[in-house]
């Protein structure tokens, strides 16, 4: 049995940087152009910029939840669609290293997606993006049988990932990206009779759907996963009526509701209790790419790991507490260093660490 699969989007990434990359503020003309931020990375039109070496990468949500879950020592599976190119062979082989066994479903039309990311020196970030195959995902591709009680035990650590027999596993952690939602309501039947507990971090292209739409996930996840921005346009919710967004998601989830707000730190509820923390400080931000990953991944391992585990019902309150400190402290440190998954602690690093010691939460009634 594996203690958690992750369904969703694996990308190869690279990252570009440069003394001549250049973020420029300007509310007044960018916003009139359609960058609503007011702030843009440019570059001179014509010109050939000198750039540092290229770091090569792996990304994409399910990939790098999986390398979190792989380190905190969970034994991690992860389901993925990818093209039949050097790039997915990359993905796989880098995977394989972290001890995840991967059930890839290959796409014979499409390419594997790929990221070019343009990093600023003070960490920030312009992501060109190509989905490929990691949103073609149908549910005749999925293999459900070696997600499924049917399907066995996990397979040996040197057995072919491809080959992988598969298990039934305890959680699973949804990074779906643009997987078609016909799609997803079959994971989630599938799961769900297997008595899987849900985590499920909601895309751009999910949350567009409006909440009502959402319900029939929603309220079959145990943990959902949003950042600030995307819970106010989800509840329909004014971005600073933090109260108004939390009474929509806990209609609406049934299980944890977890919001992060980037440096201000993290809101979490649980129906009952609200939990609140800052982040731990950073010695430098580097990279905020796949900080969101970084955190709800490593909540959710917080969850799995306590040995009060967690049930369909509940999750003890030192559970949650623990989750919120693995999550701050697995994203601190991915912040420190450049790519998805560089930095992700392993359970020694945190265990050890007193550093990730010192994190307070705050925890009121409802």
């Amino acid at each position: 049995m594996f203690d958690i699969i992750t369904i969703g989007t694996a990308t190869r990434d690279v990252f570009l940087t440069g003394k001549l990359f250049k973020v420029i503020k300007d509310p007044k003309h960018f916003k009139k152009i359609g960058i609503p931020t007011g702030e843009a990375e440019c570059f001179a039109l014509g010109s050939k910029i000198e750039i540092e070496k290229p770091i090569f990468t792996t990304g994409g949500g399910a990939a790098n939840a999986a390398v979190t879950f792989a380190r905190q020592g969970l034994k991690t599976a992860s389901l993925m669609k990818l093209g039949k190119d050097p790039e997915a062979e990359s993905i796989l082989k880098e995977l394989k290293k972290e001890k995840v066994f991967v059930f890839p479903v290959f796409d014979k039309n499409l390419s594997t997606g790929y990221s070019a990311i343009l990093l600023s020196p003070n960490g920030e970030r312009t992501i060109l993006a190509y989905r490929g195959a990691s949103h073609n995902l149908k549910a005749t591709e999925i293999p459900f049988d070696k997600i499924s009680a049917r399907g066995g035990s996990p397979p040996k650590a040197d057995a072919p990932m491809e080959h992988a027999s598969g298990g039934k596993s305890r959680w699973a952690y949804i990074s779906p990206g643009n997987i078609p939602f016909p799609t997803l309501l079959k994971i989630y039947s599938h799961l769900e009779k297997q008595n899987t507990l849900i985590a499920i971090n909601p895309s751009k292209y999910l949350i567009e759907m409006g909440i009502k739409k959402l319900e029939p996930i929603l309220s079959k996840s145990k943990v959902v996963i949003l950042n600030r921005e995307e819970a106010s346009y989800l509840t329909k919710t004014k971005y600073q009526n933090e109260k108004g967004i939390f009474e929509r998601l806990d209609k609406a989830v049934l299980g944890i509701a977890v919001m992060t707000d980037g440096p201000k730190g993290v809101i979490v509820s649980d129906g009952r209790k609200i939990y609140q923390a800052k982040t731990f400080k950073n010695k430098k931000v580097v990279d905020r790419t796949g900080a969101g990953d970084s955190f709800g991944s490593g909540f959710v391992c917080g969850l799995i790991s306590r040995k009060e585990k967690c049930d369909k019902n509940k999750c003890a309150p030192a559970n949650i507490a623990y989750a919120i400190q693995l999550g701050a402290a697995n994203a601190t440190s991915n912040l420190e260093k450049i790519g998805a998954t560089e930095g992700l602690l392993t359970k020694s690093n945190f265990e050890k660490n007193p550093r990730w010691k010192t994190l307070k939460i705050e925890i009121n009634n409802i």
